[in-house]
């Protein structure tokens, strides 16, 4: 059990007056060789258990080969968070700690459908000629990323062609060494442009457009 009693009520008081439409979480996993899986299975559920408009659906990562291919899922734990369409949110990596936030106000995010996010930005991401990925890398123990993927989780809302992973780094070394992490949050996008920090959206918004190539 993670959540206590008293973390219980308050969360399913905050979810009862702010989810607004459903939510479905596809949570990827494989109990063998996955240190999180059940943790983050145990979390999931838990949360879930606090709003009708949670819904939860469970994939073996071996065996529902079909639904890895059709997410995308490259690693695990891995949970996509949809609304009535596949925004492109994933979070590879229990979301404990201080990404426990972030994970929530997702939550919220997706269940309106949109975002608080500047105009200007939304009609910039609304338009994107191409696809852009956001990587967030972070720790649990890191109390600014949540900022950063939510910012990220929030930009994939409103572009429809922008993909934004959260990936917890202890979970994943070896992406830690390949992108070369040595602080957090560290983002990552397109492969080719990358920040530390938590930026404001508007310098956010300025290294998706440096990631961009010019037509």
């Amino acid at each position: 059990m993670f959540l206590q009693d008293k973390d219980r009520q308050a969360l399913a008081t905050f979810l009862r007056e702010n989810l607004v439409q459903p939510v479905y979480l596809r949570f990827f996993t494989q109990e063998l060789e996955c240190e999180t899986c059940q943790d983050t299975r145990t979390l999931l559920q838990e949360v879930v258990e606090l709003s009708p408009l949670l819904h939860l659906e469970i994939f073996h990562f071996l065996v529902d080969q079909e639904k890895v291919k059709a997410y995308g899922i490259d690693k695990i734990p891995a949970i996509v968070v949809e609304g009535e369409n596949d925004y492109g949110i994933r979070f590879y990596g229990i979301p404990a700690g201080y990404e426990f936030s972030g994970f929530v106000e997702t939550l919220v995010w997706v269940s309106r459908r949109s975002t608080d996010l500047q105009e200007e930005t939304k009609a910039f991401l609304r338009a994107l000629p191409q696809s852009v990925t956001i990587q967030s890398f972070v720790t649990v123990t890191c109390p600014y990323c949540p900022q950063a993927v939510v910012l990220s989780h929030k930009m994939a809302i409103e572009g429809p062609l922008v993909r934004s992973e959260m990936v917890e780094v202890v979970e994943f070394p070896h992406l830690a060494y390949r992108y070369d992490v040595r602080a957090v949050p560290k983002v990552v996008i397109n492969e080719t442009v990358s920040f530390e920090g938590a930026l404001p959206e508007a310098q956010f918004l300025a290294k998706v457009k440096e990631a961009i190539p010019l037509p």
